[in-house]
């Protein structure tokens, strides 16, 4: 039985979250609160398996309620939106960089034909986001207090002679947002390489998941257009529904294929085209994710000789992707995200005479 605490500060949204919820057999819910401080209240009395986090609430916010839990009582966590605008999803992302595991829209009322649907999908991710082991946050740094670089300021040598990497393809799931805003913003200006990326995310929020990447990356983020090549030191995030592939000539193929592992868009379909136009000029990354999308594509990219990289268990959220990776022998490092970003930016300045801002062609 999943056991679950509903923060939301609306009766009535309130009581549409308890019906859908109790609707599953597996599902109790077994506490509600109205306020962030009655959440952490709850939290500590209940002890629930995974909570639903509403993002407006007076005084305290779902952003700081859910830092202050991950802090004090770390528990798997599913921000639920009201809203699809852009400006507003950008901002729900501020959650999962408190530690929340996952953001979802609000299933839809009863009577609106994707009502089934939609009520489905919320409570399968709860049931999911339940299993996850999250761990403890550490409070925010006082202003002006940094930590130890040391560690992460040494080179990383790659373990290879590949000196023609000319495109990155990044796949994530659940724990993916925080980490790529990382990554990518540890990339510098002129960055050499496009980078296209398939991160497992909720409909309706990935032009919102863009910006909310765009505001900390030194790089361009965009959704791609179907046919549109791709250009050195571009990011292109897959749009909501398509499969996002790379041809030969260095241009971006959008389709609507069946689902690839139960997934549109698909890390696996990406990866399988960049092996077949790139080959050893590629480098793939798997990173935090449910499941196994895009592990098997990622060795078949090692045997073809591209540089691949999969993200260590110690700072996955769950590594379900990349260890299926590492287990399949398909990882020629395996590296927290700071260090994936050193080796990244270590292969660029090894390419010896890159053109400028150029289509780049295999």
């Amino acid at each position: 039985m999943v056991r679950v605490l509903v923060v939301e500060d609306s009766p009535v949204v309130r009581e549409f979250l308890l019906h859908i919820l109790g609707s599953d057999p597996d599902i109790e819910v077994v506490g509600t609160a109205e306020t962030g401080e009655e959440a952490l209240e709850a939290v500590e009395r209940i002890r629930p398996d995974v909570i639903t986090m509403d993002v407006h609430m007076p005084k305290m916010n779902g952003f700081d309620t859910t830092r202050r839990i991950m802090e004090t009582r770390p528990t798997p966590i599913v921000i639920v939106s009201g809203t699809l605008d852009v400006a507003e999803t950008a901002s729900v992302f501020r959650a999962l960089e408190a530690g929340a595991l996952a953001v979802l829209p609000r299933p839809s009322g009863i009577g609106h034909p994707e009502h089934q649907r939609s009520a489905a999908d919320f409570v399968q991710t709860v049931k999911l986001m339940s299993e996850v082991k999250v761990v403890r946050r550490w409070p925010r740094l006082r202003p002006g207090v940094t930590l130890p670089v040391a560690s992460l300021s040494a080179k990383i040598q790659p373990r290879t002679t590949q000196t023609e990497s000319r495109l990155i393809a990044i796949g994530a799931s659940t724990g993916g947002p925080p980490v790529l805003r990382m990554i990518l913003s540890a990339l510098p200006k002129d960055f050499p390489f496009p980078v296209l990326i398939v991160q497992h995310i909720a409909a309706g929020f990935t032009q919102g998941f863009v910006e909310w990447l765009a505001q900390s990356s030194n790089l361009p983020v965009q959704l791609p257009v179907h046919g549109q090549p791709v250009v050195p030191g571009w990011v292109y995030v897959a749009p909501d529904g398509f499969h996002m592939t790379v041809a030969i000539d260095g241009r971006i193929w959008l389709n609507t294929d069946e689902p690839e592992n139960g997934l549109r868009p698909s890390v696996s379909c990406l990866f399988r085209s960049v092996a077949k136009a790139y080959g050893r000029r590629a480098i793939g990354v798997l990173l935090t994710g449910m499941g196994k999308d895009g592990a098997l594509e990622l060795k078949s990219m090692k045997e073809l000789g591209a540089v691949t990289i999969a993200q260590d268990k110690e700072t996955s959220v769950v590594h379900g992707m990349p260890g299926e990776a590492i287990s399949l022998g398909g990882a020629t490092h395996v590296l927290p995200p700071e260090k994936i970003s050193i080796l990244l930016t270590s292969l660029a300045g090894r390419v010896s005479s890159q053109p400028g801002r150029e289509t780049v062609r295999a």
